[in-house]
């Protein structure tokens, strides 16, 4: 373990599900360490891969779960999703498989979309499907999505969970979602969201923070260590979500294990 890199750390980059909140619960040592680091001089951006909601609701639900919070202290997959469609395919139409918040969060970044409000397939030429965590959704959202990504149009989407945690279980997500898209089109689609390259990036740009002085806590091998592992940021795995520590392998391994996000308290001067 490499704890001790964690004091030259400038900005945290907090996972939410599983690491700073469990369903409604909110873990204490979370509050005490955004309190603490920022007191420190350092700076905290919640990230999530929850496409599910609309970012403005996060910034009212950390706010109201006791983390003060702003709209710029929050980033989401779907803001780094938005980011791309707008850079790579200005004004191009886009199905989105989503909830309603999404679909406003997509509209207020700019982006086209011709969901029907009856929830019918679409009366002009798609060029783009975007799959998000639905939690509203329908066979006529997969129905709809199957046949435009069998007759062309790119498939992306916002991340690559498969499961979100919740208390008591898990929800199937956005993965999983798309794994029933591949399997029904033999198409794979691009993700946003963590891990990948994008996020980093636009963390970096957002922030002006250089890679080597940033970490990533979070509770999932695949998405939250993976994103740090894969763009030379540091990677925290906290224990509080989804992964034990038997999960753990040398293809897989965070810089940092710890029990908790207050572990990281310990080590920071």
């Amino acid at each position: 373990m490499n704890a001790n890199n964690l004091r030259d750390i400038r900005l945290f980059v907090l996972d939410m599900d599983g690491t700073i909140y469990l369903g409604e619960r909110v873990f204490p040592e979370a509050l005490r360490f955004v309190e603490r680091v920022r007191a420190g001089g350092r700076r905290v951006l919640f990230f999530t891969n929850n496409s599910s909601r609309n970012p403005d609701v996060y910034v009212r639900r950390l706010c109201g779960m006791g983390f003060p919070v702003t709209r710029e202290d929050v980033l989401t997959s779907g803001d780094v999703t938005t980011a791309y469609l707008n850079l790579y395919h200005p004004g191009e139409p886009v199905y989105l498989v989503g909830t309603p918040a999404l679909e406003e969060a997509f509209r207020a970044d700019g982006i086209r979309l011709v969901n029907r409000a009856d929830g019918g397939f679409p009366t002009e030429p798609v060029s783009i499907v975007v799959a998000g965590f639905d939690t509203t959704l329908t066979y006529e959202k997969l129905h709809i999505a199957c046949n435009l990504i069998r007759n062309g149009a790119k498939f992306y989407a916002t991340h690559p969970d498969f499961v979100c945690p919740i208390e008591g279980g898990v929800q199937p997500d956005c993965g999983g979602i798309c794994a029933l898209l591949t399997a029904c089109t033999g198409v794979k689609p691009r993700f946003f969201g963590k891990p990948e390259r994008e996020t980093a990036e636009m963390i970096t740009h957002l922030c002006d923070v250089p890679p080597e002085q940033i970490a990533v806590v979070g509770d999932r091998l695949y998405t939250d260590i993976a994103l740090g592992r894969n763009n030379g940021l540091l990677s925290v795995l906290v224990l509080t979500g989804e992964t034990a520590r038997s999960d753990v392998t040398p293809d897989n391994a965070p810089d940092v294990i710890l029990e908790n996000i207050g572990e990281i308290l310990n080590y920071l001067s």
